[in-house]
């Protein structure tokens, strides 16, 4: 049996050069799509973050309404401003009316994330406050969130799950505006809170003879 032995031939220096070369040429393209497609994807990133920020929102006054009717009781969604982001942290409390309260804006006795409401029928193991953070949101530079009336932040909800009018200053509508290097992209999106209690999305920068127009 025969065994033949192979010899490695070295490398031509003209032939190193060139895998070289081709090496350089390859980093150099790849450096310049990473620089170009890094932005694209950083903002279609941002841009798809700031389509699906009413859903955020939306999730918050849903629970408002349905805690309401489940317990049968009064619930509220309060927005506070996120330090982080710009955006809205939005909380969900109950109350239960009793001869000392009558789940009044001011009065004691509101569900906290730490307590469950001083009157729940479960007592301690009641329903304690639901809080979500907008720190995952895109930045209010990116999209502004905007109350009307001016400055309001609350909506309560009766055991029906209708909007208590009891309290005048309540939020009855939340505009998400798109930062203006996303126009085209994403839309201007509004949540309506209609008497009902429901939260229903419109886009109040289309005319009214629009299915998707926001009511006046």
């Amino acid at each position: 049996m025969f065994q033949l032995g192979l010899q490695r031939l070295p490398v031509p220096a003209r032939m190193r050069v060139l895998t070289l070369l081709e090496l350089l040429i390859t980093l150099t393209i790849f450096g310049f799509m990473l620089a170009i497609g890094l932005p694209n994807a950083s903002n279609w990133l941002l841009a798809n973050r700031a389509r699906s920020a009413s859903e955020f929102y939306a999730e918050g006054f849903s629970m408002a309404r349905r805690q309401a009717v489940l317990h049968n009781t009064f619930s509220r969604i309060s927005l506070t401003p996120n330090v982080n982001t710009g955006q809205m942290n939005w909380q969900v409390d109950l109350c239960f009316v009793s001869a000392n309260s009558q789940c009044g804006a001011a009065e004691a006795g509101w569900s906290t994330v730490a307590a469950a409401a001083a009157n729940d029928p479960e007592g301690a193991a009641g329903f304690k406050s639901v809080l979500r953070l907008a720190d995952a949101m895109p930045n209010s530079e990116a999209l502004l969130p905007t109350t009307l009336p001016e400055g309001s932040s609350q909506v309560y909800f009766t055991p029906m799950g209708w909007v208590d009018t009891r309290f005048a200053e309540r939020l009855t509508r939340l505009v998400l505006t798109p930062a203006s290097r996303f126009h085209g992209e994403v839309p201007t999106v509004a949540l309506v809170v209609t008497l009902a209690g429901m939260a229903t999305k419109c886009q109040p920068d289309l005319p009214a003879t629009d299915t998707r127009a926001c009511p006046p």
